[in-house]
């Protein structure tokens, strides 16, 4: 395919529509109620979400996560305190999580700011985890150069010997965040590219959530 291919290619998004009068006034429980139906639509990984973070230099930088809480306490993921992810969210606390859904011709925008969990929390899911990727845990220095995929193996084997037979630990360099959002926009697909768009605000002091269409 060359980039004129590209050029030509369209689709029309027709499938279901998005009015602010219908949406639910709690942005939390109107995004539960889409996640349900990406869930009921058996679509591949729904709860797989873009998140994007901004390093010390203001270079933004984007990769795919995975959800695992989203609630009135906020929107949680794990992943490797010392990748690049955590190095950004160190210094710049501010993110954005992208949820996709081609199959229901949906996108959701998350904006706020994010902690990490409290080390019980993140004990918690460690301990649910299946125990390979709990040794993956411990193996990988996520995002830091390696000399080969034969390295990274090798010391996987070397770690399931020294565990073996014995509980494996949270290693302190792995665990949760949190994301406390302070908008979030929901994105329907609709014909002619006349999208709609419905942005949740959140006001200050106890006043909730402002709802207003955006132009698409």
């Amino acid at each position: 395919m060359n980039h004129t291919d590209i050029y030509s290619l369209r689709k029309t998004y027709s499938k279901h529509s998005l009015d602010e009068k219908e949406v639910n006034p709690d942005p939390v429980i109107q995004f539960q109620t889409w996640l349900d139906e990406a869930l009921k639509a058996e679509l591949d990984e729904p709860y797989a979400f873009n998140i994007a973070t901004v390093d010390a230099q203001n270079r933004p930088d984007t990769r795919v996560v995975l959800l695992r809480s989203a609630n009135h306490d906020g929107f949680s993921f794990f992943t490797n305190y010392t990748s690049v992810k955590g190095r950004n969210l160190a210094v710049n606390p501010n993110a954005c999580f992208n949820f996709f859904w081609a199959g229901l011709e949906r996108q959701v925008r998350i904006h706020g700011q994010i902690e990490k969990l409290s080390e019980g929390e993140s004990d918690s899911y460690f301990n649910s985890r299946p125990r390979e990727s709990q040794i993956g845990a411990w193996a990988s220095t996520q995002s830091e150069v390696i000399p080969s995929r034969e390295y990274l193996e090798e010391k996987v084997v070397q770690l399931a010997k020294d565990f073996e037979g014995k509980t494996i630990a949270r290693p302190a360099h792995w665990g949760g965040y949190v994301l406390k959002p302070t908008s979030f926009e929901f994105w329907q697909g609709r014909p002619s590219r006349l999208h709609d768009r419905i942005l949740y605000s959140l006001q200050d002091g106890t006043k909730g959530w402002k709802i207003e269409r955006l132009s698409p």
